[in-house]
């Protein structure tokens, strides 16, 4: 079995989505905090207010590694379609519907599918240098420029298929679109405006997973449990406004993000696989256009550092992309 990108995506980008770093939310919009491409920040929508979200993430991943190229891993794409709603000044609610696609050797088999679909639940607060209360109705900018904080979590319901058969009749949990039971997301954030138009933004946040049956194994005549490795992620970027139009309503960011990935090893029947886990860090660099309440970000992920468990048996996995391409956009209403 092998674990790709696509499997431990579908709640992981949940958090990416709900902090959409939309421009234009209040008088103070164009001269506010910047948000990174990927990682979590600290803005939670207004309230009364609803956002769609859009997040595809196309992973290209090396080839040749394998001493069976046929059976290597050619690309994953996720796209993730959003809603979230402000309840309350400081409380968001998300909701995700994932559409993966994995495939094997160019030209060859692919799996794609509606995953597990993701709820997530956020809170928001500040700290004004005296103490923290929650985000309130209205900032004024010398209020966006405190600290910003939010906590997060969420699961994923069993909606995907994760008894999805290969043409030989196998099943490769990696290759599915569902984990078959819940998955349970963490996290923390931190923004701080460090000047006028820089901002800097951190997450910590980890993802883990329940143990799961699978059907029969038509290849091998038996079924299985499988539990993926919990995720840890560690991420820190900054973000520079380089051009503003209030007249207009037009904002454009850079940004660059350190992102570091812990995962541990995958359990199957009971036993830690080999050639699945370890770390590594990417590095993100990307831009954002924001229009009124429009925003629009691309992005290029790669990893610059590693260090994987059994490394020579990975392929198709964190770690071992030529590259990820990510695009958003979302709209605020």
């Amino acid at each position: 079995m092998k674990k790709t990108l696509a499997i431990a995506c579908s709640l992981a980008a949940a958090p990416v989505l709900a902090h959409h770093g939309v421009a234009g939310v209040g008088a103070a919009a164009l001269e506010g905090p910047g948000a990174p491409v990927e990682s979590a920040t600290s803005a939670v929508l207004p309230e009364g207010s609803t956002l769609l979200a859009l997040k595809i993430d196309h992973a290209k991943f090396e080839r040749g590694r394998l001493a069976r190229p046929d059976v290597e891993g050619d690309y994953s794409r996720f796209t993730m379609l959003g809603i979230g709603h402000g309840f309350t000044p400081w409380f968001s609610g998300y909701l995700f519907v994932p559409h993966n696609v994995k495939a094997d050797e160019s030209g060859g088999f692919r799996t794609r599918g509606w995953a597990d679909v993701s709820v997530l639940g956020q809170v928001g607060f500040r700290h004004d240098g005296k103490a923290f209360s929650l985000v309130p109705k209205n900032e004024s900018l010398d209020e966006m420029e405190d600290w910003h904080f939010t906590v997060f979590g969420g699961l994923t319901l069993p909606s995907g298929r994760p008894n999805y058969r290969l043409p030989d009749g196998s099943i490769d949990p990696g290759m599915s679109t569902g984990f078959g039971k819940p998955s349970y997301t963490l996290g923390l954030t931190a923004t701080k405006m460090l000047s006028d138009k820089l901002t800097f933004n951190a997450e910590a946040s980890t993802l883990w997973f329940r143990i799961y049956r699978y059907n029969t194994d038509y290849t091998t005549g038996t079924d299985f449990t499988t539990r993926f490795g919990r995720e840890v992620r560690l991420n820190g970027g900054l973000a520079y406004r380089i051009h503003a139009d209030a007249e207009r309503k037009l904002r454009t960011d850079l940004s660059l993000e350190l992102q570091y990935l812990k995962l541990g090893r995958d359990v199957v029947d009971g036993v830690g696989e080999q050639g699945t886990g370890g770390r590594m860090l990417y590095a993100v660099p990307g831009v954002r256009f924001y229009r009124d309440r429009f925003s629009f970000a691309v992005g290029v992920k790669k990893a610059i550092w590693k260090n994987l468990n059994e490394q020579r048996l990975q392929q198709g996995a964190e770690g071992l992309e030529k590259y990820r391409l990510l695009i958003s956009a979302s709209m605020l209403f």
